[in-house]
C-alpha cells in the first residue's frame, strides 16, 4: 500500500474509532439507565454490565487468529455489524432483562472486533518508531467518540432523572450502521513492509514476551476503572439527585479529559518517560477516583473528572503501543486479542465485584473499591517498568 493509501486507511480506522467508542460509551450507561427504568436494582447492574464482556471473553482469542487470517477489515465489518443489530434490538424490544442481556453481549462482542480489527490495522499499517503516537492518535479518536457519545444522554436527558432511552438506542443504531459503511470501505489494510510474509509465532512464544502480565493487569484495571464510572456515576447522580442531563456532561469531561492527555501523550512520554508518566497517571486516577463520592460542589467535582479523565487515559495507549512493538511479526490480531481477554476479563470480575459492594455500601463502595484497584495497578507499575524495545 502506498504512503498515500495508509495514511487514508489509518484515518477511516481513525474515523471509525470515534464511532464506535463513541457509541459503546452511550449504549452502556443507557441500558443501566433502562434497567433502572423498569425496576433493575441497583445492585444488579455490575452483573448485567459483566454480560457485556463475558461472552467476548470467550471468543477473543479466536478472533485474534481469525484477525491474523482474515485481515483487520473483515473482522471489522462484521464487528461493526453485530453492533448495529444490538441497538435494533435495544431500539425495538428493548424492554426485558433478557433483551437487555442479549443487546449487550451483541454490543460486547461487536465492539470486541471492531477494537481487535482496528489496534491489529493501526500497528500492521505502522513503523515501529512511530507507534506511540499513531496509537496516541488511535486512542485519541476513541476518546472523541467517548466524549461526543454521552452527549446523547445529556441531549435526551435535559432536567430528567432518567433519559429518553428509546430515542437514545435508536440515533445509536443508525450510527453504528455508518460505522459498518466505514469499514465496507475501508482500503484493505496490509502489514508494512517486511512483515506480509511473516510466518505468525505460536501462543507459547506471544505468552513469553517480558511483562506481558504486567501490561494486562494494569490494562484491565484502568477499563474497568472507566466501565465503573460508566455503571455508577449515573447511580450516584440518582442517589444524590444528580440530574441525568449533568451526570451525561460529567461523563463527556471525564471523556474529554482522556482525548487531552492522549493529544499531548508525544510530549508527556519525552519528558517523563513511558514508565515515570504510567505510574503517575493511576496515582493520579486513584486518588481521583477515591475522592468523587465524597459529596463536593459540583466544580469540585468537574475538577475530578478531569484529572480522573487524564489519569485514565494514558494507560490504554502506553501499554498498546508496547504490545505491538514487542509481539513477533505477523501475530499483532492475537497479541491485542490477548491484551483484550484480560482486559475482558476484568471488566467481569471488577463490576460483578463492584456490585456486591454496591449493595451494601451504594455506587460509592463501588468506586471507592475501584480507586484501591487503580492503587494496587500503580504498585504493578512501579515494580514491573515495561521495556519498550520492538520485537527483532
Amino acid at each position: 500500500m502506498t504512503s498515500r493509501g495508509t495514511s487514508a486507511a489509518l484515518w477511516l480506522i481513525f474515523v471509525q474509532a470515534v464511532i464506535t467508542q463513541g457509541m459503546a460509551f452511550t449504549v452502556r450507561p443507557t441500558i443501566s439507565y433502562r434497567a433502572l427504568e423498569i425496576g433493575i436494582a441497583p445492585a444488579w447492574l455490575g452483573a448485567l454490565a459483566a454480560t457485556y464482556a463475558a461472552a467476548p471473553l470467550l471468543c477473543a482469542l479466536l478472533v485474534g487468529q481469525a484477525t491474523d487470517r482474515f485481515g483487520p477489515k473483515k473482522i471489522m465489518v462484521v464487528g461493526t455489524l453485530l453492533m448495529a443489530l444490538s441497538g435494533v434490538a435495544l431500539t425495538f424490544i428493548g424492554g426485558t432483562i433478557t433483551v437487555l442481556i442479549v443487546g449487550s453481549v451483541l454490543l460486547g462482542i461487536g465492539h470486541l472486533m471492531a477494537v481487535i480489527g482496528q489496534q491489529a490495522g493501526v500497528a500492521g499499517l505502522t513503523s515501529p518508531g512511530k507507534l506511540q503516537s499513531v496509537f496516541g492518535h488511535y486512542t485519541l479518536a476513541g476518546s472523541l467518540g467517548q466524549a461526543l457519545g454521552p452527549g446523547l444522554i445529556a441531549v435526551f436527558g435535559a432536567n430528567a432523572t432518567i433519559p429518553d432511552t428509546g430515542l437514545i438506542f435508536a440515533v445509536a443504531a443508525v450510527l453504528m450502521t455508518l460505522s459498518v459503511g466505514v469499514a465496507v470501505v475501508l482500503p484493505v489494510p496490509r502489514s508494512r513492509k517486511g512483515r506480509s510474509d511473516a510466518q505468525p509465532a505460536s501462543w507459547r512464544e506471544i505468552l513469553r514476551i517480558r511483562g506481558l502480565v504486567p501490561a494486562i493487569t494494569i490494562t484491565a484495571i484502568v477499563l474497568a476503572a472507566v466501565d465503573i464510572t460508566l455503571i455508577y456515576l449515573p447511580v450516584l447522580g440518582a442517589e444524590l439527585g444528580i440530574s441525568a442531563g449533568v451526570v451525561g456532561l460529567l461523563l463527556s469531561v471525564r471523556a474529554a479529559s482522556s482525548m487531552l492527555s492522549r493529544f499531548f501523550l508525544g510530549s508527556l512520554v519525552r519528558v517523563l518517560g513511558s514508565n515515570r508518566l504510567l505510574l503517575l497517571s493511576l496515582v493520579i486516577a486513584a486518588v481521583s477516583m477515591a475522592l468523587i463520592p465524597i459529596g463536593m460542589p459540583m466544580a469540585a467535582l468537574v475538577v475530578l473528572l478531569v484529572f480522573l479523565g487524564f489519569g485514565l487515559g494514558i494507560g490504554q495507549p502506553v501499554t498498546m503501543a508496547w504490545l505491538a512493538a514487542a509481539a513477533p511479526p505477523g501475530s499483532q490480531g492475537r497479541a491485542m486479542s490477548l491484551r483484550i481477554s484480560g482486559s475482558r476479563l476484568g471488566q467481569i470480575v471488577f463490576p460483578t465485584a463492584a456490585g456486591a459492594v454496591a449493595a451494601g455500601f451504594g455506587a460509592s463502595g463501588a468506586l471507592w473499591g475501584i480507586a484501591v484497584a487503580l492503587g494496587a495497578a500503580g504498585f504493578i507499575s512501579a515494580r514491573h517498568p515495561l521495556q519498550f524495545r520492538p520485537h527483532k
